[in-house]
């Protein structure tokens, strides 16, 4: 039925939110108005309450139709246990070609966001928030800004990468004044946690970097600490790491005992990176080296690694929701804060701030926890966090700030990254082609 710009289409508790984020997912594939008809009736057909659905005129583009779908599917799965049937109005974009770009990390993480607030802000403001795959580093920022081609309105970079960007004149200075108070009226500058805004960033979110393990691999004695993952005798086979010097390094002086708040004082020098290295040799030849965020969690499940370097929110959804026996070692876990950044030169700089303010806010950022296990930036978002909303699993123990897991956590020097790391990435370079 359609009421002039108003999309609707009747919903029923009955299917449930793990049907709407089946019905979401394939929504993100390129369809066909008539595929995205077929979506919205297979999400409610089951309770047979489907009234009609109104679809965007001829000539909308494929994304048009998939968001608008993907925007009033979320939007449903909030509905109650027994609510029974129900009508879930979903504003269609006044301009179908009205979009940003937002270039991010793919997979559950990308889908929390989905959920959480790309499609509830294309709901509220009929602004569409398109996707490119993003998987960390300057390069592709550096060169879209020398060339004066800015595909990507805004990026979701770790601070580390933001730090450096803003230094090197590739993101925009951001006015943080302009985000939203929390709802007790607190100024966005005191309810952000410490660190989380910057020149040219704002965080979200507080996520690590950990090692996972594959239960199965070790059915006597299993890993507890970041020191086993180097150790080849009492747990044989592959490792699957990332292709480059984060969490490597640190985790190698880790293992010889280097406290904490030594790490990075002793990397700087020429002593710590040979004692990293020299670690790193001993398992060498037992690395399998990832560059894909998709890579680490199916090296696991396929037995290609027993152990992998991993964002925790992916080991958790691929342990918690999809029922893999993957463990989680949070001895050493490596945290740091995901932050978005705007390219200088950006266009559409209205329509991004608009949705930076609405992102950013408390109830978006303690939605997202319920999709992923990762931490919000906002104190008064952390209040709110509950329950999994597909499993039901409390998510507070398996945030990488709960006081269990932060024990022994390693606050990423995203200054040291900053100001070093083409040096140290080159020098990790050189190791890998010895």
């Amino acid at each position: 039925m359609e009421v002039g710009n108003v999309l609707l289409f009747p919903w029923t508790a009955a299917s449930g939110i793990g049907r709407a984020g089946t019905a979401a997912r394939a929504a993100r594939a390129p369809v066909s108005v008539a595929r995205a008809v077929a979506i919205v009736k297979a999400a409610a057909g089951a309770a047979g309450v489907v009234r009609g659905v109104a679809v965007p005129g001829p000539g909308s583009p494929p994304r048009a139709v998939r968001w608008l779908v993907a925007a009033g599917l979320c939007a449903a799965a909030a509905l109650p246990a027994g609510a029974g049937a129900a009508t879930v109005a979903v504003a269609a974009p006044a301009d179908p070609y009205r979009a940003i770009t937002v270039a991010t990390w793919g997979g559950p993480y990308e889908e929390s966001q989905l959920r959480a607030y790309f499609a509830p802000f294309t709901e509220r403001t009929g602004i569409r928030i398109e996707t490119e795959r993003y998987a960390g580093g300057l390069e592709e920022l550096r060169r879209q800004v020398k060339a004066g081609d800015i595909a990507w309105n805004l990026v979701d970079m770790t601070m580390a990468d933001n730090r450096a960007a803003c230094r090197q004149g590739l993101l925009e200075p951001l006015d943080h004044s302009q985000l939203h108070p929390a709802p007790d009226g607190t100024p966005a500058a005191g309810d952000f946690i410490d660190g989380a805004l910057t020149e040219c960033g704002v965080a979200q979110i507080v996520h690590s970097m950990v090692a996972g393990y594959n239960r199965n691999a070790f059915p006597g004695e299993r890993p507890t600490r970041i020191g086993d993952l180097f150790d080849l005798q009492r747990f044989p086979g592959k490792r699957a790491l990332h292709r480059g010097p984060e969490a490597n390094l640190e985790w190698a002086l880790r293992s010889y005992g280097v406290p904490r708040q030594d790490l990075y004082q002793l990397l700087s020098t020429k002593r710590g990176l040979r004692l990293a290295f020299a670690r790193l040799d001993r398992i060498r030849d037992q690395v399998v080296w990832w560059t894909s965020m998709d890579q680490p969690v199916q090296m696991l499940i396929s037995g290609e690694a027993v152990f992998a370097s991993q964002y925790n929110g992916r080991l958790f959804d691929a342990a918690a929701v999809q029922g893999h026996p993957i463990e989680i070692i949070w001895d050493g876990q490596i945290y740091e804060l995901g932050t978005w950044g705007i390219p200088r030169g950006t266009r559409r700089r209205d329509d991004v701030l608009e949705f930076l303010r609405f992102a950013t806010g408390t109830h978006p950022l303690a939605e997202q926890a319920r999709y992923i296990a990762y931490g919000p930036a906002r104190r008064s978002s952390m209040k709110l966090v509950s329950t999994h909303a597909e499993t039901g699993v409390d998510m507070r123990p398996h945030l990488p700030t709960s006081p269990a897991n932060f024990r022994t956590a390693i606050r990423k020097d995203t200054e040291w990254y900053a100001s070093l790391y083409d040096r140290i990435k080159s020098r990790f370079d050189a190791w890998l082609a010895e």
